[in-house]
């Protein structure tokens, strides 16, 4: 029998609840910082961005990650970012990615909306061609940037319309940013095709992620895990099978669970519900979808036949056709059995 670890690593998976600019390594974030040195608070020096990604709270984690996204100022800094995400991704084994982008927060930066998009599809395509993996968008509302922020983001999804586009999300902070004030353009999107894909209920009440699936029609929910809290809510979503993009140690490094023992990953899996693993904004919190699988090992207690369920479950939860759903399932099933 293979290690755990070992397994962990070989394991065919899929990550749903991944942020493009928050998947930046030290390696790339240096190398961004070095292009625009002088004109940026990030170091160059990949040593010391281990203590400049150590967040004294949330405020000082938004604050950082938004000093980050200043680094993100062409096409060409579009282009080297998604496509060095994907090879970290495809690194540990995933076949396909949605990932979360926030184009309103590059457009208002000065880069236009159509060289953003051509940069990020031109990447998607040479990942697919150089690591094998598959990506998708997801593009997302700036919560905290309110109702202009929406109609920007809608706009640019509806009029690039990049082939890579498969969903609409809504990001940044809960608290202070009702989920309701945002149907209008939930509404506009799922009528346009794009599938609805909210954060909700990570630093909020069972109520956010209620408003998410009633308002915005959410047919997978970011985080979640207050869900745990209401009977009512977790039956709901166990019966409909919603996915639940779960991100454990980010959870904790932005104060959401005290830490991860408290974590109610058990308790949202023991209720039925499709819950999935995932990395959130791994090297600024210090993991990798790895690690979070592990994490899950451990919380749940489970062994391979465990993990493999769980990377089945975000194969499900996923957007991807039925026969890619069906190809990367029979991956994890061979991989299991040559495992033993």
């Amino acid at each position: 029998m293979t290690d755990l670890s070992t397994f962990i690593a070989g394991l065919p998976k899929v990550e749903l609840h991944v942020h493009h600019v928050g998947s930046a390594s030290p390696r790339i974030v240096s190398e961004l910082a070095a292009r625009h040195e002088g004109h940026t608070p990030v170091p160059a020096d990949p040593a010391a961005l281990v203590n400049y990604f150590e967040f004294r709270d949330f405020a000082h984690f938004v604050e950082v990650y938004l000093s980050v996204v200043d680094l993100i100022r062409d096409p060409e800094d579009v282009w080297l970012l998604t496509h060095e995400v994907a090879r970290e991704l495809a690194r540990q084994q995933v076949r396909y990615a949605e990932l979360t982008i926030t184009p309103y927060s590059h457009v208002r930066r000065g880069i236009p909306a159509p060289a953003f998009c051509e940069a990020i599809e031109d990447a998607r395509k040479r990942a697919l061609a150089d690591f094998g993996i598959e990506l998708r968008w997801c593009f997302d509302i700036p919560g905290e940037a309110g109702l202009p922020a929406a109609e920007e983001t809608l706009r640019i999804a509806l009029e690039e319309r990049p082939d890579g586009l498969i969903s609409f999300g809504l990001g940044g902070p809960e608290i202070g940013v009702p989920r309701p004030q945002f149907r209008p353009f939930f509404d506009q999107a799922r009528a346009a095709g794009l599938h609805s894909v909210p954060h909700a209920g990570e630093t909020t009440g069972p109520q956010t992620v209620w408003d998410a699936l009633r308002e915005l029609g959410a047919e997978r929910i970011g985080h979640g895990i207050s869900a745990a809290q209401d009977p009512e809510l977790l039956a709901y979503l166990a019966e409909r099978q919603i996915g639940m993009e779960i991100c454990p140690t980010s959870n904790v490094r932005t104060r959401a669970v005290a830490n991860l023992d408290e974590h109610p990953l058990p308790r949202l899996v023991e209720a039925g519900l499709l819950v999935t693993i995932n990395s959130d904004d791994p090297p600024m919190f210090g993991t990798t979808l790895n690690d979070e699988y592990a994490v899950a090992a451990r919380l749940l207690g489970a062994g391979p036949q465990g993990l493999a369920g769980l990377a089945r479950n975000a194969v499900a939860a996923s957007f991807l056709d039925p026969a890619d759903k069906q190809g990367i399932t029979a991956e994890i099933d061979a991989y299991l059995a040559a495992a033993g």
